[in-house]
């Protein structure tokens, strides 16, 4: 009987330890939980500071090059292509002989033709001849058969005669323009022969070799094509989405795939009206001219065009991120506001956006930091419960 009250006493002991422990491990806990609501700590907002640099919204394209000015050099007559005097790569000049073509059948031609001319005048010289006689004769005539010494059959017939014989002049003559048509005609098609330099330039391409026989009966044949490469023309293609945001004059750069670091700048000549539909995709030509002093842009060359929308320099700069847009310029930014104080709502003026960046006009300096986050979650408050839309602008 003694046995039982000890062994009851020792669990009661330990049942009231147990107790002690959980009601410890409670009053932890909840101070934890509690210690958490009432901390004065800042929450981890995710923050950046408004900085200073350059803005710009662009709209970007590929696109390849050629020369602005550019002629195919062809032939003008038939024959055997005798000689070229220049290479691809070689510059020339206006005027500079470039090739020969055979020209014996258009020489003998030519003389044939003059010789031809030769004669009628000749002829023209003997029946100039004839109708001064006739003229002669038939003032003799009138002179008789005033004094009745002819009748007037014979005054008629001189008469006659006198016409026929101008006819024959006039006749003559025709010919004789003609046959001088003809034969300068002759003389244009073997000067044709040699052909030069219709512009200052680069010989890019060689089509015709010595030797060839070219036929102008069919289709104009080509020798060689000579480029101006002193000023390329761009040509961008651009999509129908973007090709209403393009203006001629707009400022445009571009890069090349050699040089990615260079650029060059121009401006919007043109957009052709007429577009090329690949693959059900609409695009547009936009033509951007640039000078090429150095010579370093080539034909064919692929540019990456960049069509200026807008730029802003040495602005105030945020995360477009950080913007809250509220309509028109206006817009809104929440900024820490300090230890145990929700953000503060700061409004803005808001100019350039981009996706990555929105440019401040005013509500903010530089320096001045704005809250982008809290700990990877979204800000919750005020401004964001009264449903205002973030704003993103084109990828820059």
């Amino acid at each position: 009987m003694s046995v039982l009250p000890a062994k009851f006493a020792f669990l009661s002991r330990h049942r009231r330890v147990g107790l002690l422990a959980l009601t410890a491990l409670i009053a932890a806990l909840i101070w934890a939980v509690s210690s958490a609501f009432t901390s004065e700590e800042t929450p981890a907002y995710q923050t950046a500071e408004a900085t200073r640099g350059d803005l710009e919204l662009t709209i970007t394209a590929s696109g390849s090059m050629q020369a602005k000015d550019y002629v195919d050099v062809g032939a003008q007559v038939s024959g055997q292509l005798e000689r070229v005097f220049v290479e691809v790569g070689d510059k020339v000049e206006r005027g500079e002989l470039l090739a020969e073509i055979d020209a014996t059948l258009l020489k003998a031609q030519v003389e044939a033709r003059q010789a031809r001319l030769d004669e009628m005048n000749a002829q023209l010289a003997q029946q100039k001849a004839d109708a001064e006689l006739a003229s002669q004769q038939h003032a003799r005539n009138k002179r008789l058969f005033a004094s009745k010494a002819v009748s007037e059959d014979t005054v008629q017939v001189s008469a006659a005669a006198e016409k026929v014989a101008a006819a024959r002049i006039q006749a003559l003559e025709a010919q004789i323009r003609a046959t001088r048509s003809e034969l300068e005609a002759d003389e244009a098609n073997l000067n044709y022969t040699k052909i030069y330099a219709p512009i200052t330039g680069t010989v890019v391409s060689q089509t015709s070799l010595e030797g060839q026989t070219l036929n102008t009966n069919q289709t104009a044949p080509t020798i060689l094509r000579i480029s101006d490469l002193s000023v390329m023309r761009v040509s961008a293609e651009v999509s129908e989405a973007d090709v209403v945001k393009l203006t001629p004059g707009m400022p445009v750069y571009f890069t090349t795939l050699g040089l990615p670091d260079r650029r060059w700048q121009g401006t919007l000549r043109q957009v052709l009206p007429e577009p090329e539909v690949l693959n059900d995709v609409v695009l547009y030509k936009a033509l951007i001219d640039v000078a090429n002093e150095d010579g370093v842009l080539l034909p064919q060359m692929t540019a990456q065009v960049f069509f200026v929308e807008g730029a802003a320099v040495n602005a105030v700069l945020v995360p477009s991120s950080a913007v809250i847009a509220t309509g028109g310029t206006g817009g809104q930014v929440l900024i820490p506001a300090g230890t145990g104080r929700p953000p503060e709502e700061r409004r803005v003026e808001i100019g350039l956006q981009g996706r990555m960046q929105t440019e401040i006009l005013s509500g903010l300096e530089e320096g001045e930091k704005v809250i982008l986050g809290q700990a990877g979650t979204a800000i919750m408050g005020a401004s964001s419960q009264r449903g205002p839309r973030r704003m993103m602008g084109p990828m820059l």
